[in-house]
């Protein structure tokens, strides 16, 4: 059993550290006027708590983009964060089970 724990708890560590890598931040060599957009808020907006708390850690690391091009990014990651925390379904999912 405790195989079993360590193998799961590496496995998560590895995980948070690969979605981590792709977290949100500056991009010093981005063109000008090419911006975020809706696909990247989706995905930043996803990956927003693990990036959160590498920021704890690394000064380089942001969770928002702050080149981006404005309301599409800005739904994409609030649908991309919803979409990681659960949106609204399981509270729906619960109410129904009472």
């Amino acid at each position: 059993m405790a195989t079993r724990k360590l193998v799961l708890v590496v496995g998560a560590v590895i995980v948070l550290g690969l979605v981590a890598g792709c977290a949100a931040g500056p991009n010093p060599v981005q063109a000008p006027g090419a911006e975020a957009g809706f696909w990247l808020g989706l995905w930043h907006g996803f990956i927003a708590p693990f990036a959160l708390i590498v920021s704890f850690f690394n000064s380089q690391v942001g969770i928002y983009e702050v080149h981006n091009n404005g309301g599409w990014y800005n739904f994409g990651f609030v649908f991309g964060a919803s979409l990681f925390f659960g949106g609204s379904g399981g509270a729906g999912a619960k109410a129904a089970r009472r």
